[in-house]
């Protein structure tokens, strides 16, 4: 039985020590035991683009990859540039108009000007 604190993502007691922090085998998850809150809590989350650059409402970014759109024939190219970009909250982070509409468009796909 292990007496470290159980871990505060997944409340899994299979946690180890590293050093000064602490480490769950099941998730993965890093902590510092001196941390009172859970990261993922936080009041507004950081979007990254694809290169890790931090993301901002009117941005300018460029595609890194064909993207195909789900329902439509449309295919929006690589490197097609995206000005005026708003961040939204869900599993596509990214609200923006083009040419051929608005989309949204996950942040892993973009890459910051």
């Amino acid at each position: 039985m292990s007496t470290f604190p159980a871990c505060p993502r997944c409340a899994l007691e299979n946690t180890y020590p590293d050093g000064d922090s602490r480490i769950c085998a099941d998730c993965g998850h890093e902590w510092q035991p001196t941390e009172t809150s859970d990261p993922d809590d936080s009041a507004e989350a950081v979007v990254r683009d694809a290169n890790g650059q931090v993301l901002t409402n009117g941005d300018t970014v460029v595609l890194i990859k064909d993207l195909k759109v789900k329902g439509s024939s449309t295919t929006l190219k690589m490197g097609t540039r995206v000005k005026s970009i708003r961040l939204v909250g869900g599993d596509h982070e990214v609200d923006c108009k083009m040419d051929a509409g608005s989309f949204m468009l996950k942040a892993c796909y973009l890459k910051k000007v």
